[in-house]
């Protein structure tokens, strides 16, 4: 009898979707060069809280089928929190580093970009973002951090500085979105297998 397929959860940023365009890339270069392979994207809730119990949950129904993560701005927050406290390797595209100080710019009412769906951003939720928060790196060959120096959101040294030590692809220019994401996930890939998950 075969085993259940390996499983690759990615985890979508802020205001996004399990349909943003990284998440769609990921599917068809899975399909094309890791065919046996799941790729999980949960649709994450406003709320870090119930973010971070959904991934909780997600992670311990897939147990040791699950080879790594890939977090992209507000997702690679999340994917920080996760590797940190489920041992599981995670990729962090343009990371969000502090993201409760970034986004008290977003207080109030929001509409999700690919969705529609309105919701109303508040102060407890930044509370629930500083909880996720992992002050120190414990363990930095858990993660491979991708970081592109034109990011026009985010300040890549955050990044840079707070994983140092892990494993490093930096490019100069690119954007938020990560140009030529494409091109990184042989590596990522790569990375998951050498974790030994």
């Amino acid at each position: 009898m075969s085993s259940p397929n390996p499983v690759v959860v990615y985890l979508h940023g802020f205001n996004s979707s399990p349909d943003s365009r990284k998440a769609q890339v990921l599917r068809q270069w899975a399909k094309v060069y890791r065919p046996g392979l799941q790729i999980e994207v949960p649709a994450l809730p406003y709320s870090p809280k119930a973010a971070a119990e959904l991934l909780g949950r997600l992670v311990e129904s897939l147990g040791s089928r699950l080879k790594g993560c890939i977090g992209s701005s507000l997702g690679g927050y999340y994917a920080t929190w996760l590797a940190s406290r489920y041992e599981v390797p995670a990729a962090l595209v343009n990371p969000a580093v502090r993201p409760y100080e970034l986004l008290t710019d977003y207080l109030g009412e929001n509409t999700n970009l690919y969705t529609g769906e309105r919701y109303r951003l508040t102060e407890r939720h930044m509370q629930e973002l500083i909880d996720l928060d992992v002050t120190e790196i414990a363990r930095p060959e858990l993660f491979f951090l991708l970081i592109q120096t034109g990011d026009e959101t985010l300040d890549c040294r955050q990044a840079a500085s707070k994983f140092v030590q892990a494993r490093g692809w930096i490019e100069g220019g690119g954007n938020h979105e990560f140009t030529g994401f494409e091109r990184t996930l042989p590596a990522i890939f790569e990375f998951f297998a050498c974790s030994g998950k």
